[in-house]
Order: structure tokens, then C-alpha cells, then sequence
């Protein structure tokens, strides 16, 4: 059975964007960047919500901008490519590799387990994640913790009073100061 795994960037103090919605502080140097890429490999399918789809459209022609060098377009095109179920109930369309969910964020999670397929299933955006974890699908969660503190803004994790107990699964320490933490929760 595939894996979920909710994985992105965040502050020091456990946001994923500023209280102004700024978020260019995550902006990875090109070490960062690599790992980040060969995380993106391991991806089967990416569910998105709305606004985080909405941002990432932008990656969906950026492999064809001949000012980027090697290792954008190289990661534009492992995105392209890359099956993505979007989670909204005020799209009506979506573009490029992407299909609307049909049904809830569980129903979808448990039709993508039972697929044939290879590849983790990603959560992207805090408020699908949130949802995730409150009924207990997510299975592992990776972080980049910058340094930086940003003073508010959109959590990374739900603010509820459930506890999840982790098993630490691999650090990294990057040049830059970024800290990748991968946790596989304990069952």
C-alpha cells in the first residue's frame, strides 16, 4: 500500500507563509533544491488543494523558459509530468497532469491505495494536510525547517489537541541552514 506523506518548508517557528502570505524565504539555495528534486521522483501522485495548485501552475510551462538553467527545467518537467488530484469545490477545470477530486480528501486517499502504482502519494497545503491528519491518513512527514522565524502566518501543522507520536526516519543539515526532517508516524 502506497504512503502519504505530507512534505514542505517551513519556518523555524512552524509556518509554511508569513502573517502578509510571504513565502520567498523558502526559496531553496541549489543544495536544497537537488534533494528536493529527487524527493519530487519518489512522488506517484500530488493532491493539492485550490491555492496551492493555483501556485503551482506556474510550473506547468516553465520547462519551455529557455532563460532557466538545468536543474529548474529539469524539476518543471518531473512536475509536469507528475499526476495531480486536485481538491476544490470552486474549480470547475483544471489544467495540465490534473484531475478534480470527485469525492472527499479520505475517499480519495483510499481509492489512490488501492490503485495499482508505484510512488508516494503527496499532500500539498496545510489545510488538506490538517484535514489528513485529523482522520489519521497521513503515514510520514517530511520537513524543511529554515532559518528564519516569520511571527505567524499558516502552520504547518493542525492546531488540535490529538497527539501523534513520530519515529525519526532521517535528518539532513544543509549548507544554508536548512534542516530536513523525515518522521514516519508510529502505529
Amino acid at each position: 500500500m502506497r504512503s502519504v506523506t505530507y512534505s514542505m518548508n517551513l519556518s523555524l517557528d512552524g509556518y509554511i507563509v508569513g502573517p502578509d502570505g510571504e513565502f520567498g524565504w523558502t526559496a531553496p539555495d541549489e543544495e536544497v533544491f537537488r534533494f528536493v528534486t529527487d524527493e519530487i521522483r519518489e512522488v506517484g501522485v500530488h493532491l493539492l488543494g485550490r491555492r496551492l495548485y493555483e501556485t503551482m501552475l506556474y510550473w506547468e510551462t516553465a520547462d519551455q523558459d529557455h532563460s532557466l538553467d538545468f536543474s529548474t527545467v529539469e524539476w518543471a518537467a518531473l512536475w509536469k509530468r507528475l499526476p495531480k488530484v486536485v481538491l476544490s469545490t470552486t474549480l470547475s477545470a483544471v489544467r495540465g497532469n490534473a484531475r478534480l477530486a470527485s469525492g472527499g480528501l479520505a475517499e480519495e486517499i483510499r481509492r489512490l491505495r488501492a490503485e495499482p502504482g508505484e510512488g508516494r502519494i503527496a499532500i500539498g497545503g496545510a489545510s488538506l494536510a490538517a484535514e489528513a491528519a485529523a482522520s489519521d491518513l497521513i503515514d510520514e512527514y517530511r520537513v524543511r525547517v529554515s532559518p528564519v522565524l516569520v511571527g505567524g502566518g499558516i502552520p504547518f501543522f493542525p492546531r488540535d489537541e490529538r497527539r501523534s507520536d513520530l519515529e525519526l526516519v532521517e535528518t539532513r543539515t544543509f549548507g544554508c541552514g536548512v534542516v530536513h526532517l523525515h518522521y514516519r508516524v508510529a502505529r
